[in-house]
């Protein structure tokens, strides 16, 4: 095991200087039929806190290259507040995963709950919008660790099922499709 430094590496920058949290009303104008707040708004929202956390860690432009995951673990109601807590779990040369957490409060009943978890994988950009390397990472807690792992085999597993599936796409013709959908609720029309 390497001894942890005692300083920073030159180019590194700790977790907790790019966290952001924006907090945010959910309106009426937010909801969709069911009264429920639109799923997409919430995606707005992260997308927002994604750009100002990766842009204050790469010190440059940023855009979204993927978004691994979006949990919705409850609903969202008119007159929430919400908060979204993004940080920096991955670094890579020029990408970062940025880890969100969604908590919404309905502040009359003083309930507060986790609604949405998310992983945006950002990519800084130079003035000529070329990729640009980003800051190393300093991990100062168990957490930031695990997170950082949890991150790094998240990739890992994203690359091996990209793989896989095209694996899967070369093998497909139309007479094994038509085959292994015959138990399938779908009707070929052909």
């Amino acid at each position: 095991m390497t001894a942890a430094l005692s300083y920073p590496p030159a180019g590194y920058k700790p977790v907790s200087f790019s966290v952001t949290t924006i907090t945010e009303l959910m309106i009426p104008s937010y909801a969709n039929f069911g009264g429920k707040i639109h799923g997409g708004i919430l995606l707005s929202l992260m997308d927002k806190v994604a750009y100002v956390c990766a842009a204050k860690h790469a010190g440059n432009y940023c855009v979204t290259a993927s978004i691994d995951a979006v949990n919705f673990l409850a609903p969202v109601e008119v007159g929430d507040l919400v908060s979204l807590i993004a940080s920096v779990n991955y670094v890579g040369k020029t990408s970062m995963v940025v880890g969100i957490k969604v908590i919404s409060e309905n502040v009359k009943a003083s309930v507060v709950q986790h609604t949405n978890t998310s992983y945006f994988t950002m990519v800084a950009k130079d003035d000529q919008n070329k990729p640009a390397e980003v800051p190393g990472l300093i991990l100062e807690t168990q957490e930031q660790v695990r997170r950082f792992e949890e991150a790094r085999k998240r990739k890992e597993l994203k690359q091996s099922y990209g793989q896989e599936m095209q694996k899967i796409k070369a093998e497909l013709d139309y007479d094994t499709c038509r085959e292994t959908l015959a138990g399938e609720r779908c009707w070929i029309n052909l």
